[in-house]
């Protein structure tokens, strides 16, 4: 059966130890102080891990790249059962990692994170006496839709010491990981986001006893064709923390405070009151698509619920509109999203001026045809169509850990400064 290994990637202490003992409790087998809270706190991690968990074997996640005889000591000298070396360090690095591992009872994984060379390496690797290979895809990978799966698969069949594998695992994908020949699954967020870490070790343990796919909303990476449902589980918020804080369009109304605004968007330049080509691009959207007008930032109205009603009949999204609106209260009966900078009762004239599906730009912000618009309480982003998928993941990536957050401050009835330890993270 294979082993389950929860990789605590946190940088506080409290927090991966809080994840750890949930996670013991359903079913995982190892411990791995992940390379980030060594990175934080050094090997007194893995010395508070070996006080509060003494039966369990603790995996040092080094990704020592040099120094091998002097890292793998310290390691070993503070507790961790096994630790790991890289397996794009030096062939020299790697054997002074076996040998020291020999001399102070160590094993050592060899990790072939995104390794092109892994197919040629693994069987010098393991007849120089390494006790585990690894295939891993790396965090920012997997949020291009990347999976170490096929390389598992590739190597399964040219070792014997057990295969170790990382990225993106969760409940449905934890079999694909077992039957293409892994015997330690290593589960990082799946886990450790988790607002239940204890249920969700349970999850994956079941997954990999039963040998079946149990399926999850979360934990997993969207493709081009999961963007839209995402966006709906997303907030603006979201989407804004995954891009680094990126800035979303400012100085908009939302016109249904209970509707959210997700699609693809189809541009119009349109002049001050000149309703002709927003109403023209109606006929040119497709069901799903947003309508976003720029009509320089002013009134007469572009649009209202005629617009709206013949809008619905082609089962379009919604609208935004650099511009003005009217007919508010009917369109609000109608449910349809729709942000705009203004409001009047004054509607423009029907002159034809401008273009479709061209670049514009509102607030700052450029939107090409074909970007997806996510519109909620907070206003609205704009994501390019040409890095969706990656804006998406990132976006769900910080759902998933503010849903842990959340969980810790209520549990703990505790603070957000307190839980996220922010005066030790003030920048000095």
């Amino acid at each position: 059966m294979a082993i389950l290994q929860v990789a605590l990637d946190f940088v506080d202490l409290h927090r991966a130890v809080k994840v750890a003992r949930e996670a013991v409790e359903g079913g995982a087998g190892w411990i791995e102080i992940g390379t980030p809270l060594i990175k934080s706190e050094g090997m007194n991690a893995v010395r508070h891990f070996r006080s509060l968990f003494p039966g369990v074997t603790l995996v040092a996640d080094m990704k020592t790249m040099d120094a091998g005889r002097t890292e793998m000591e310290i390691a070993a000298k503070a507790g961790a059962n096994i630790a790991v070396v890289m397996g794009n360090a030096p062939d020299s690095t790697i054997k002074e990692c076996i040998q020291a591992g020999k001399n102070y009872g160590i094993k050592i994984c060899v990790d072939f994170l995104n390794d092109s060379t892994v197919e040629d390496r693994v069987c010098d690797v393991e007849k120089w006496g390494a006790d585990y290979v690894a295939v891993h895809t790396a965090i920012d990978d997997q949020m291009h839709g990347s999976t170490p799966f096929d390389t598992l698969r590739s190597i399964s069949s040219r070792v014997k010491i057990p295969i170790a594998v990382a990225g993106g695992i969760n409940s449905e994908n934890a079999v694909d990981a077992v039957n293409n020949g892994a015997s330690i699954v290593i589960v990082g967020g799946y886990i450790t986001k988790a607002a239940d870490a204890k249920a969700a070790a349970a999850s994956i343990k079941k997954a990999i006893e039963e040998n079946r796919r149990i399926a999850t909303t979360l934990f997993t990476r969207v493709s081009r064709e999961g963007i839209r449902d995402a966006l709906f589980r997303l907030s603006t918020a979201n989407i804004s923390d995954g891009g680094h804080r990126a800035e979303g369009i400012t100085e908009m109304r939302r016109i249904c405070p209970d509707v959210k605004l997700v699609g693809i968007a189809v541009t119009v330049r349109t002049y001050p009151g000149d309703w002709a080509k927003p109403v023209e691009a109606i006929d040119i959207a497709q069901e799903g698509d947003v309508i976003v007008i720029d009509a320089g930032g002013v009134g007469p109205a572009v649009w209202g619920e005629l617009a709206t009603c013949s809008a619905l009949q082609k089962k379009i999204a919604g609208v935004v509109i650099n511009g003005a609106i009217r007919d508010v209260a009917d369109i609000r009966k109608l449910q349809f999203p729709a942000f705009a900078k203004l409001v009047t009762p004054m509607a423009g004239e029907p002159k034809g001026f401008g273009e479709i599906n061209v670049p514009i730009s509102i607030a700052g912000i450029e939107i090409n045809p074909g970007d997806w618009i996510i519109g909620d309480e907070d206003g609205l982003m704009v994501i390019s169509s040409r890095e969706a998928e990656v804006r998406v993941n990132y976006g769900m990536d910080c759902l998933e850990k503010e849903n842990r957050i959340r969980q810790e401050i209520v549990s703990e009835k505790s603070s957000l400064g307190k839980v996220l330890d922010v005066l030790r993270w003030e920048k000095a």
